[in-house]
């Protein structure tokens, strides 16, 4: 075995669980709720308008996975499946500790940590990048900027955010 077939296997793994994730929310597939449904989710978060939100999460899970997947242009999927998965361990899970049985933060830890590790390591030997000679994103620069670039979006996407609205009693 080599670390081009590990690469390969976190790749396919990795990138077509993050897709179907993305894939309920974009498309409803899966069992998911689809954009207006993930859109209410989001707004009850704080995030408005919800569908906008709803399309942005999907959208970066879905094409960020797909490309992960592929192993195409695989640093720029996996940050934007980073960028992702900050946002959902803040906005969703942090609350609730760190393990998935209390609906804690390790499932987008864990998909948030392998999106790292293929950020710096690239989609290896069995990839579309390494078949189309996509050598420039394999430059520690290039890393290093798509790293601070998928925090920075997290950031500004948990900055947005607004408290859900005080709920106001009848008297």
């Amino acid at each position: 075995m080599s670390v081009a077939t590990g690469l390969l296997i976190v790749r396919l793994l990795i990138g077509t669980a993050m897709s179907a994730h993305g894939a309920q929310k974009l498309f409803g597939w899966f069992g998911g709720y689809g954009l207006k449904g993930t859109g209410g989710f989001l707004e009850g978060l704080g995030f408005r308008p919800g569908v906008t939100f709803a399309a942005l999460a999907g959208l970066s899970e879905f094409a960020g996975g797909l490309l992960v997947g592929l192993g195409l242009l695989t640093p720029l999927g996996a940050a934007a499946v980073l960028s992702a998965m900050i946002v959902a361990a803040v906005s969703v899970h942090l609350q609730n500790g760190f393990f998935a049985m209390s609906n804690g933060i390790e499932l987008p830890y864990l998909y948030g940590a392998a999106a790292l590790a293929l950020i710096i390591s690239g989609g290896g030997g069995y990839s579309l990048d390494a078949q189309l000679g996509i050598t420039f994103f394999s430059q520690a620069h290039f890393s290093i900027g798509l790293i601070v670039l998928a925090i920075v979006a997290a950031l500004a996407s948990l900055a947005v955010r607004r408290q859900p609205a005080a709920q106001t009693s009848a008297t």
